[in-house]
């Protein structure tokens, strides 16, 4: 059966969340499809393009319509969107952190977050910045928060799954450092509520 570039990604996805990251190899991969590692290349022509399509993937399998509301309500949204797409794969945040440091795809993050920011009316460059901010503070803080919960699930540390997220305050401060950069007009704490 010859598979196509999809199934190839779809059944990337399920090794990762089955087995993890560090055991997605063309090898294991080719196995559970049935094919030659060889195969596989003329999909994908390296194992970095194959992550790059999964990060893809899981991105737009995790996708949700605009957020709606300030620019702060939207920049928010957008955030909690990426973490909650990166969660729900195992090591989801490591591949598509890694997949976007590289340049080789998850840049739809950056460009809705870009678009949230922007409507701060801050400077091009300072959107630019201050959108990195935002993907460096939600990668990182997911991948803490994955490994914390994948740790406990295997037993490897004595705490429980954290009762709930900080990332919303992160956001937050990030915002709030916006703001004051730009004179943005505040919000009131119910506006950033909704």
């Amino acid at each position: 059966m010859r598979n196509h570039r999809e199934d190839v990604v779809d059944q990337a996805l399920r090794v990762l969340d089955t087995y993890g990251l560090a055991d997605l190899t063309m090898r294991r991969l080719a196995k559970e499809l049935g094919v030659q590692p060889s195969a596989l290349y003329h999909h994908f022509p390296s194992k970095q393009l194959l992550l790059a399509a999964v990060a893809d993937e899981l991105l737009a399998r995790g996708a949700r319509p605009a957020p709606e509301g300030t620019w702060e309500q939207r920049a928010l949204g957008r955030c909690t969107e990426l973490r909650d797409a990166m969660l729900a794969y195992r090591d989801g945040a490591e591949v598509v952190a890694t997949v976007h440091a590289f340049g080789l795809g998850a840049a739809a993050p950056e460009d809705a977050l870009a678009e949230a920011v922007a409507g701060s009316g801050a400077p091009p460059d300072l959107v630019r910045s201050a959108t990195r901010t935002l993907l460096h503070l939600v990668f990182g803080h997911t991948v803490d928060e994955q490994t914390h919960l994948q740790a406990g699930s295997a037993g490897a540390i004595e705490d429980g799954p954290r009762e709930r997220s900080d990332l919303e305050v992160g956001v937050g401060l990030v915002l709030d450092g916006i703001r004051s950069r730009t004179g943005a007009a505040s919000t009131s704490r119910a506006e950033r509520a909704r």
